[in-house]
């Protein structure tokens, strides 16, 4: 059993995260990419089961993998304080384990293998074009293929006996091999590469792996581990989004009675949210709704940075979770905590924080639980919708946009107070019932509105009025990692632009933002 263990002041928390069953398996070793969960998931979508090591994993703890991936980074194997793995790299190459190495992965390879690694001449972000030589990594493919580079690095010399497989206008060995082991430059892991998943899906061929995962084998055993982990009871943070739902449910299988949903309605909701958590769990597990919106926006008052918005909030969410679980007898606390939440929140070995999930890297110091038990921790939004529709959840729970945990407020960039949060409420009210309307909401991944902090001048009635800013962000993903900003009618973002200064007084203006992620996240806080 994977567990992250520490002390804080009050008592032993425990991480539970659970085995997975019997099956082929593939291991990812972190070098603190964003992406590295991105390949496990990928890796996952071709029915191959696959495990994530930090960069300093032992032999030892992976000698039972089938085929290794080496993540990407943000290092460079030059310096000196970079994550390096000398044992693992050394196995990997004499033993001729089925080995991709993918951008960062690459270099490493090259380095330890005697070749040299430069910095290059400028930095290669996005999509661009590679020339791929015959071979089973690139088998059915075209010769030219469409890429995503994101890397500073490049391979000057390759090590001896390591041939060339790919190449660039700006990357001569965008692609190399030696037997089992294989390294490109870009992330076939992300969907900007067009052939991404035909290219892992060929590496797993020359790795002869079983395809033998499948989701309902991971909720079998999800259950199984919840019944074996929690003996007494435990209550579950219910936000009415489809990762909390999803882990309500499954937990629920696994504890009925035993297991208390709590809701906190802090004020930072979407319309309607409350009577929806009501009509679709009130008669399902015991629901306690806790009405706590003066609680947060005193804790909030005054406070602009979305970091600090986070870390209060996710307090404040722990502290009620307590009171409540003490109420019942619970000293487990479960979380519908998923992949993103984690890699995003910088836990991961090597990686950076890019945001603080509250249910992650925002949690306090201390918690009076004996364990936190996250039993999706290790799943993806698409895969976490898949579990709920295999547990019978109805698809107005599954099919719903993200939301985030802080609520509305990471969609504020003032302070929150009860105008701001009107406003930013009303606004995504609107662009939810437009994406609706027009047959839009089940196509795209995520629509809604931000509300600015700064003022401008506009015409109302004929008279001059300084009135609020409103940004609409609508975006296409797959799994969160990455997205593309959608590139909506302009007849629709007119709707909703002349809704929302029609039926919001204080706004005079409406934006549009056309950032992809990266460099801009999903969320604008």
């Amino acid at each position: 059993m994977l567990s992250v263990i520490f002390m804080n002041i009050n008592v032993l928390i425990r991480f539970i995260s659970f085995p997975i069953i019997d099956a082929y398996m593939l291991a990812v070793i972190d070098f603190g990419s964003q992406y590295t969960h991105l390949i496990a998931r990928r890796i996952r979508q071709l029915n191959v089961y696959s495990e994530i090591f930090p960069s300093n994993v032992g032999v030892a703890d992976v000698k039972d993998a089938e085929a290794v991936v080496l993540s990407g980074g943000p290092s460079s194997v030059y310096r000196g304080d970079a994550p390096r793995n000398d044992n693992l790299l050394t196995w990997l190459v004499d033993e001729d384990i089925p080995t991709l190495g993918i951008c960062y992965g690459l270099h490493l390879l090259a380095h330890h293998c005697g070749g040299k690694v430069v910095k290059g001449d400028f930095k290669e972000y996005g999509i661009t074009k590679a020339v791929v030589e015959e071979d089973p990594l690139f088998a059915g493919l075209e010769r030219m293929q469409k890429v995503w580079m994101s890397h500073g690095d490049r391979v000057e010399e390759l090590p001896s006996g390591f041939a060339r497989i790919a190449s660039t206008e700006t990357c001569e060995y965008a692609g190399f091999r030696r037997g089992n082991v294989y390294a490109v430059q870009w992330h076939p892991e992300v969907h900007h590469t067009d052939k991404g998943m035909e290219m892992l899906s060929n590496f797993l061929d020359i790795a002869e792996a079983e395809r033998n995962w499948f989701m309902v084998d991971f909720i079998e055993h999800a259950v199984r581990n919840v019944q074996e982990e929690i003996k007494g009871k435990a209550v579950i943070g219910l936000s009415g989004g489809v990762d909390s739902s999803v882990a309500a449910a499954l937990v629920s299988e696994a504890l009925g009675t035993r297991l208390t949903a709590v809701f906190v309605d802090h004020g930072l909701l979407t319309e309607g949210e409350k009577e929806h958590v009501q009509k679709f769990f009130e008669r399902k597990v015991n629901l306690r709704i806790i009405l706590a919106k003066e609680r947060f926006f005193s804790k909030l008052k005054g406070v602009y940075d979305p970091e600090m918005k986070r870390k209060i909030i996710g307090e404040e969410f722990i502290r009620i979770f307590e009171e409540e679980a003490r109420k019942v007898g619970a000293d487990t606390l479960v979380q519908g905590t998923i992949y993103p939440d984690r890699i995003e929140s910088g836990v991961t070995q090597n990686a950076d924080v890019i945001k603080s999930h509250h249910n992650v890297g925002a949690l306090p110091d201390t918690m009076d639980f004996k364990k936190v038990v996250e039993p999706l921790k290790d799943l993806y939004k698409d895969e976490v919708r898949e579990v709920g529709r295999t547990l019978g959840l109805p698809e107005e729970i599954v099919g719903k946009h993200p939301f985030p945990g802080p609520g509305l407020a990471v969609r504020v960039l003032g302070e929150v107070n009860d105008s701001n949060i009107f406003i930013c409420r009303k606004a995504c009210t609107i662009v939810e019932e437009e994406l609706r309307k027009n047959g839009l909401y089940d196509t795209v991944w995520q629509g809604f509105a931000v509300v600015f902090n700064d003022k401008v001048v506009g015409v109302v009635g004929d008279e001059r009025k300084l009135g609020r800013v409103v940004g609409i962000r609508i975006v296409q993903s797959q799994d969160a990692m990455t997205a593309n900003f959608v590139k909506v009618d302009w007849d629709i973002l007119e709707k909703m632009s002349t809704r929302i200064t029609n039926e919001i007084p204080d706004v005079v203006s409406v934006v549009y933002f056309v950032s992809h992620k990266p460099p801009q996240t999903i969320e604008a806080l």
